[in-house]
């Protein structure tokens, strides 16, 4: 069987779908093991795993476990997620993630002969550490550290090695107070370091800040170099133009470099307020190319059949993100679309004669006759007049002339009633014009010599003929409802001389016509009717009477169809002037001052009731009424 590398080949003998095993053989079925041996069963190489739980308390750099040369498929986990960060540097010193006491961003970070995935989640719901991972294998030992900032959670490691190089996981002998490494210097663990408060460009946990100052008799480790020190902005270049014609804009590009190496790193790295302010520069000042700018095509000028449609075209150029209109000599490089264009946008519909024509509308003369003319879809339908071209219509209705008529006057016989009983009248006859067929003509169309249609008559002299003769009626006496009209009713004498007025009963005779009559000019409705008032309840003095109110319909019924703010009074006041007392005529005052008598209430004695008997007798009157009122 021939070997495959990066081929898949299929003969007459080979099964189809057949797998290429990681030997390059197809259908081998052999797989990668654990350790990366082709076909193997794991037993070549080791997993190290461990959980590093020790407890500390100094701020800084603790040492976690060393990963060996050669070491693959690398994963070091936080167990929960905390304000603690990982850290990574080559035994070499060379820091990988997060040294320098400067936190690096997640992503991906090359050391130690392999590519490490640095991760920290920063969703707030998730509760996960952060992590290196690595597929190795590595060139070299590897230190992992953590920045200890509050109670370490538990960080968990493995990887894998080959059998031969296989060792337990190398961890420092942390005690109980945990040993704190300076980063980056020497591996002295058992010696202080300084720190660095860092605030990461993606808002995340605050790095360690700095320890307590030390003991006046301690001399403090060298502080590394800040990155303002080490880092700079750097001018990389210009972006590209704005516009490729017609004047366009680029702009200088400035790159935080690190100031020994120059090599490019993360703008977070230099200090934003020293950047310089990008530089505005002009490009690409040769004209655009001028081009035909096309408008939308009109509506077609009919609704069916051909018609003309038309758009607008203009020549423009661009220059500084402006169009301009320009002269068409700068287009004439380019074909001119065209302005106008043929369209239709459905097949018209047309005239169709459906029947022939009818008879004509008369037998002789001048008439009418027709035939059905409509308006048909191209697909055989019947559609509104408006559809088809009304210019080109038939004619559907048109004059016929059957020839001439035999016409002659027809008349009945003369009226027997003249229009008077005695003296000069006229009586009547019908005159017509008829053909030899059932109808009428105008009446010119017999000739102009119409015979007469009346004639005078006479019953004989009016010989002293006594009649009635009634005058117009008046107008009702009513508005509405039930009233009454009359007319003049007179006895008059007829004679060839005139009219004379006779003495009624000379026309007893005969029967009289009517003078009155009842008149409705329309229903009134319910209305209010009441009777008349009672007696008052008082002579004098102020007293009351009443009456009865109704509402009534036209029939005379009771109804509830009155205006209420129409309705009479039933009660009101009467006899309202002051009673006069009677008094005999014997009751006289015998003195002028007897005014006096009453204001000084000496009426109760009767010798003055004798001698001012008028004046004390209308005093007690007036008390009683006040008594009465009270």
């Amino acid at each position: 069987m021939p070997r495959i590398t990066s081929q898949c080949l299929v003969s007459e003998r080979t099964p189809l779908f057949q797998s290429l095993g990681c030997d390059g053989y197809l259908g081998s079925g052999k797989v990668m093991d654990i350790c990366g041996v082709c076909g193997g069963d794991n037993t070549t190489c080791q997993l190290v795993s461990g959980l590093f739980q020790h407890s500390l308390s100094k701020i800084g750099y603790h040492k976690i476990v060393e990963i060996p040369e050669g070491a693959t498929k690398i994963n070091v986990t936080e167990m929960l997620k905390s304000r603690n960060y990982l850290a990574l540097r080559s035994r070499s010193g060379r820091s990988i993630i997060n040294g320098n006491w400067a936190i690096d961003r997640p992503g991906k970070y090359e050391g130690g002969g392999t590519m490490f995935t640095y991760r920290r989640p920063n969703e707030i719901s998730s509760t996960a550490g952060e992590s290196f991972l690595a597929e190795g294998p590595t060139n070299e030992i590897l230190d992992v550290y953590m920045i200890f900032q509050q109670p370490n959670p538990g960080v968990h490691y493995e990887y894998i090695l080959p059998s031969e190089n296989a060792v337990g996981p190398q961890q420092p002998n942390h005690r109980t107070e945990g040993n704190t490494v300076t980063e980056p210097g020497s591996h002295d663990h058992h010696s202080n370091t300084h720190q660095e408060n860092f605030d990461t460009a993606g808002g995340e946990r605050t790095p360690p800040p700095p320890p307590p100052p030390l003991p006046d008799n301690q001399v403090p480790a060298v502080q590394p170099p800040t990155r303002q020190r080490d880092y700079n902005w750097k001018l990389a270049g210009v972006t590209e133009c704005s516009a490729s014609c017609g004047k366009g804009f680029r702009y200088s590009v400035f790159q935080c470099v690190h100031r020994l190496n120059h090599v490019q790193v993360s703008d977070a790295l230099c200090d934003s307020s020293s950047r310089p302010s990008p530089q505005e520069e002009a490009c690409n000042l040769q004209p655009c190319p001028a081009f035909w700018d096309i408008g939308e095509w009109s509506e077609c000028s009919k609704t069916c059949g051909l018609g003309m449609q038309h758009r607008q075209v203009l020549c423009r150029q661009v220059y500084a993100n402006r169009t301009l209109n320009v002269h068409t000599s700068h287009c004439r490089h380019l074909e001119q679309p065209e302005t106008a264009s043929t369209c239709q946008l459905k097949i018209c519909s047309e005239w169709q004669i459906r029947t022939d024509w009818t008879s004509c509308s008369v037998p002789c003369g001048l008439g009418q006759r027709s035939r059905e003319v409509r308006c048909v879809s191209n697909v055989g339908d019947f559609v509104p007049d408006e559809e088809c071209n009304m210019n080109l219509r038939p004619v559907d209705v048109e004059n016929c002339d059957m020839g001439a008529c035999a016409k002659s006057w027809f008349y009945t016989e003369w009226g027997n009633t003249c229009s008077a009983e005695c003296g000069m009248g006229v009586r009547t006859r019908g005159v017509l014009c008829l053909t030899n067929h059932v109808g009428s003509l105008p009446l010119e169309g017999c000739g102009n010599e119409r015979p007469p249609d009346s004639q005078v008559c006479n019953n004989g002299p009016c010989e002293n003929r006594i009649e009635w003769f009634t005058g117009p009626w008046s107008q009702c006496s009513a508005e509405c409802g039930a009233g009454s009209q009359q007319r003049s009713v007179v006895c008059l004498m007829r004679s060839d001389e005139g009219f004379a007025i006779m003495p009624l009963y000379e026309c007893s005779s005969l029967e009289r016509p009517l003078s009155q009559q009842s008149c409705n000019l329309k229903a009134c409705g319910a209305k209010w009717y009441h009777t008349d008032w009672s007696a008052c309840s008082k002579t004098c003095e102020g007293g009351f009477r009443v009456r009865e109110v109704r509402c009534l319909s036209d029939d005379m019924q009771s109804s509830e169809g009155c205006d209420e703010l129409l309705r009479p009074a039933e009660k009101e006041d009467c006899n309202p002037e002051p009673c006069i007392p009677y008094i005999d005529d014997n009751c006289k005052d015998k003195y002028f001052n007897c005014n006096v008598v009453v204001q000084a209430r000496l009426c109760v004695y009767d010798y003055y009731k004798m001698t001012c008997c008028a004046s004390c007798s209308l005093e007690a009157h007036k008390q009683s009424m006040n008594r009465g009122r009270s």
